[in-house]
């Protein structure tokens, strides 16, 4: 077929198209109904958890040692305020290592603390709490 013969083809097939579509819109609307999309049923809210209750054991007043009650005070406190006090007490004299902040720099009473050693991982505070409580 011929170039010509096939722009010709082209053409008129266009036009048939054309056509089709201005006579069948009202039908191409009629055959393909609109999608309707269903909305999913709403779901239930979670039942409510009680609010945690801390365990007695962590909030139990302990006797301190003597090194101990040089650094947070000398009245009995609970492990958890311990714990915050002496981070305090690291963030007040700045004896957070600048490079490592897991390590703690000792000062003259935390040296006593920390039984010499001038500088312990902030993960040894609890075994180091844990020595110095009754």
């Amino acid at each position: 077929m011929a170039k010509s013969a096939k722009k010709a083809v082209k053409k008129a097939a266009k036009k048939v198209v054309k056509k089709v579509a201005k006579k069948a819109p009202a039908k191409a609307a009629k055959k393909a109904p609109a999608k309707t999309t269903k909305k999913a049923p709403a779901k239930k809210a979670p039942a409510k958890k009680s609010a945690r209750k801390p365990n007695a054991a962590f909030m139990a007043p302990l006797s301190l040692s003597p090194a101990l009650a040089d650094v947070v005070g000398s009245k009995p406190l609970p492990r958890t305020e311990i714990i915050r006090s002496i981070w305090v007490y690291i963030k007040k004299n700045k004896l957070q290592d600048s490079t490592n902040k897991r390590l703690i720099n000792a000062d003259a009473k935390l040296k006593v603390l920390f039984e010499g050693k001038s500088q312990v991982s902030m993960f040894d505070l609890a075994k180091i709490v844990n020595k110095n409580v009754k």
